[in-house]
């Protein structure tokens, strides 16, 4: 098995992620549409793994509740979109990941994913870091768009107290409003020194958030440089969003990575 970096790929509900260091992979659905989607994007996870010797995570959303508009798309719920993501798992011999939004979530997630992600806005709500450390699952924690990297410290600090030590950070840009975000990539190295697992969101970070007539906006064509940038910084990870067709995608499209794209992009940080 080569050493790789676990890449983070999400196809607008899909991620994956590679890291440098544990030959991981992550790949989500970042909202789930459709079973058809998901398992499309599965197929090809598990086609790169076998290629090039790495671990995908998979990563799928069952409920993006931080949308801008009420009537921006969320996803199938949380007992539905269990329910597909352990098909996936079940399938194609995939390690899952995905999000909660509030602490009773935790036991029943953990019962079927591997990690456990924080969302970013998220990242400071003790109750739900508590429960979700409780699971004793791998927690990725996202630094929220409003926190320094230095930051990340006290929110490791509360899952590493709660009794479970395996916490990952990740980096996906800060916002001063204006519809847009900055990336301080000097946030990667002082989250090294928080937790030695630290993803680049590559997805996040190319954001405009409310920037496109009620909805988020993006640049997708900078992915790629942001993940060579985070590279050069120390990252040990990458989060990607993928679809098969991202202006299509019901979330999130103009910052998605066509899954097509993706091994051209993985290839790079090899």
């Amino acid at each position: 098995m080569k050493t790789a970096k676990m890449y983070g790929l999400e196809v607008r509900d899909y991620l994956v992620y590679i890291f440098r260091e544990i030959m991981n992979g992550n790949k989500d659905y970042s909202v789930i549409e459709t079973f058809d989607i998901l398992e499309e994007v599965a197929k090809e996870l598990v086609r790169l793994n076998n290629k090039y010797g790495i671990n995908i995570i998979f990563k799928s959303s069952f409920d993006k509740a931080n949308r801008t508009s009420l009537h921006s798309y969320r996803g199938p719920n949380l007992e539905k979109g269990l329910t597909m993501l352990n098909d996936i798992k079940m399938k194609y011999g995939l390690s899952l990941l995905t999000d909660i939004h509030e602490p009773y979530q935790a036991e029943i997630v953990g019962g079927i994913v591997d990690v456990i992600q924080i969302p970013a806005f998220l990242c400071r709500q003790t109750d739900l870091l508590v429960a979700a450390a409780r699971t004793g699952k791998i927690i990725n924690i996202k630094k929220a768009q409003f926190l320094s990297g230095q930051d990340m410290k006290y929110p490791v600090e509360k899952v590493r107290e709660t009794g479970n030590a395996n916490v990952w950070l990740t980096e996906r840009g800060n916002t001063f409003g204006y519809n847009n975000l900055v990336v301080d990539f000097r946030n990667i190295p002082d989250m090294c020194s928080i937790t030695p697992h630290v993803i680049m969101d590559c997805t996040h970070s190319v954001q405009r958030p409310g920037a496109d007539g009620g909805k988020t906006g993006g640049n997708r064509e900078y992915v790629p440089a942001m993940a060579l940038a985070a590279k050069a910084f120390g990252a040990t990870g990458y989060f990607f969003e993928v679809h098969p067709n991202p202006d299509m995608a019901l979330s999130d499209g103009p910052n998605m990575l066509y899954l097509k794209d993706l091994e051209k992009v993985i290839c790079s940080l090899l």
